[in-house]
This record gives structure tokens, C-alpha cells and sequence, in this order.
């Protein structure tokens, strides 16, 4: 192998890992609090479910932050050292534990 080829190699192995780090943390996974779930879906969608209610909403990552938003308002999200999803402080929302 020359080392044009190792450096091309080298270059595409940092990408990928640095794309991998990068990934979504919540996507494909379900967190629940009693009555209250999200469910996040590839392409930035999630499902807010209650009793006799579900709402399509978007969402965003940014580090340990996650941006829901449904019907026009937005609730911020922080994930604990769990993986687990904290609601907004203040907020009625309770802690929602990740599901497999």
C-alpha cells in the first residue's frame, strides 16, 4: 500500500468514526413517564403519546439536548447520564425512562 492510499484510507476511517460520534442518540428508542411517552423516528419525527392522544412532532439534537416540537410549541430535553430524557425545570414533565 503507498501512502497515498494509506492517507485516503486513514481520511475515510476518521470520517466515519467522526460521522458514528456524531449519530443520532435517541433515534429508534421510546421513553416513558406513566401515561406519557415519545417515540423517535428516523428524519427528525417522533410520536408525544397520552391517554387517547398522539401528536406527530419534529425533532433536533444538539450534545445532550433534544428539541421537541409539537402543534407549534417546543420542549427541550436534556439526557441524563442514564440515557434517560429530563423534562424541561419547572415543567410537568417527569423524568422519561428510555425503553428498548
Amino acid at each position: 500500500m503507498n501512502v497515498r492510499n494509506l492517507s485516503a484510507s486513514v481520511g475515510t476511517l476518521l470520517l466515519c468514526l467522526a460521522l458514528t460520534a456524531c449519530g443520532s442518540k435517541v433515534k429508534g428508542n421510546t421513553y416513558e413517564a406513566g401515561v406519557i411517552s415519545i417515540s423517535f423516528q428516523s428524519g427528525g419525527k417522533a410520536t408525544f403519546s397520552t391517554p387517547g392522544d398522539a401528536a406527530s412532532c419534529t425533532y433536533t439534537e444538539s450534545g445532550d439536548k433534544i428539541s421537541v416540537s409539537c402543534n407549534g410549541e417546543t420542549t427541550v430535553f436534556t439526557i441524563d447520564s442514564d440515557g434517560n430524557l429530563d423534562g424541561p425545570p419547572g415543567s410537568f414533565i417527569p423524568k422519561l425512562i428510555k425503553h428498548k
